[in-house]
């Protein structure tokens, strides 16, 4: 669907931008603009990546008339900007609004004023029953992009929903490892914390689904692994060497949860398994229209990694760290 294609990427210096970045460039797209507020980020993908299709544009999602330039000419937008750090969008709300809120609406605007066919809006699983204000303004813009389909037969908006992304920048396997390698102690906000995990590669092949299955309203959702914290940081200590490293217990921070959740309650009425590796979330009301072409998919019950959602292994953990080339290859003792 990408063959010949001019494809806009928003956030694109970003760690799960610049994984979507090489597999777009393998789809045969005549243009991918990579657009960020990140110059050092464009400077260094040009170099490592050295592209002739690959264009950059420097230039911030809250800036409606920078994006509706950027937007000319263009097929396909994946818009990946946004604030993502929970404590950050805690302790500086309005920036998360004008960021995660207001540039998503930008976005979408833009994407209507150049008849752009379709735009991928990605989410995170802080989006379903959210309690911290990043999770709030990634609900918001789910909204938003949902609401969009509606305005418009010319453009089409689909969202997808991730979750925390191995190895991305400022993710927490960059701060254990730093706290490994440096022989301190590995700071664990909570031992009963729980997280979902997905790999660039996981994340980027969700986007393309989204991307050529999506008519337009729906909300995909990886069926992720999810994964104790502690037994990560336990695969991580034991792959180098480090068996002196403790583990403390440092406290929830503000808006932080224990588990996380794929799907709400409410969304669960209204969601439907895709195939083995997705879930589609759609409308509620007002998309009468794309429901029906669900109606034959089987319907998905809460995804949740509580209860019935078993939690990996320690040694399926170090086998998703190493197939995705994080990890060199190492033996856990039993």
């Amino acid at each position: 669907m990408f063959e010949n294609a001019v494809i806009l990427v928003t956030g694109g210096t970003g760690s799960w931008g610049q994984e979507l970045v090489k597999q777009l460039l393998l789809q045969n797209p005549r243009e991918v603009i990579v657009y960020s507020r990140n110059e050092s980020g464009q400077v260094k993908m040009r170099w490592e990546l050295d592209d002739s299709r690959l264009k950059f544009c420097i230039g911030d999602v809250r800036d409606r008339e920078a994006l509706l330039k950027a937007c000319s000419g263009v097929d396909y937008v994946f818009h990946l900007a946004a604030l993502k750090h929970v404590n950050i969008c805690e302790e500086q709300p309005n920036e998360a609004l004008k960021t995660n809120v207001g540039g998503t609406q930008n976005v979408i605007e833009a994407a209507m004023a150049c008849h752009v066919k379709k735009v991928i809006n990605i989410s995170t699983d802080k989006a379903a029953d959210p309690v911290n204000f990043y999770g709030m303004t990634k609900a918001i813009g789910e909204k938003l992009i949902t609401y969009a389909n509606l305005q418009t037969s010319r453009t089409r908006f689909v969202n997808v929903r991730g979750g925390n992304i191995l190895g991305s920048s400022g993710s927490v396997l960059h701060l254990f490892l730093d706290q490994i390698t440096e022989g301190r102690q590995i700071s664990i906000t909570d031992k009963r914390m729980v997280r979902y995990f997905m790999t660039p590669q996981m994340a980027s092949g969700l986007l393309l689904t989204a991307a050529e299955h999506g008519k337009g309203g729906e909300t995909f959702v990886l069926k992720m692994p999810a994964c104790k914290i502690t037994d990560l940081a336990k695969v991580l200590i034991e792959a180098y060497g480090e068996q002196q490293v403790e583990l403390k217990e440092i406290g929830c921070r503000p808006g932080e949860k224990l588990h996380e959740i794929l799907l709400s309650p409410f969304e669960s009425q209204n969601a439907v398994i895709l195939d083995d590796h997705y879930i589609v979330v759609l409308p509620a009301s007002g998309h009468s229209e794309l429901n029906r072409s669900y109606v034959n998919f089987p319907s998905a019950e809460a995804y949740s990694n509580l209860g019935e959602h078993s939690l990996m292994t320690m040694s399926e953990i170090r086998a998703l760290l190493e197939g995705s080339g994080l990890l060199p290859s190492y033996r856990i003792s039993s």
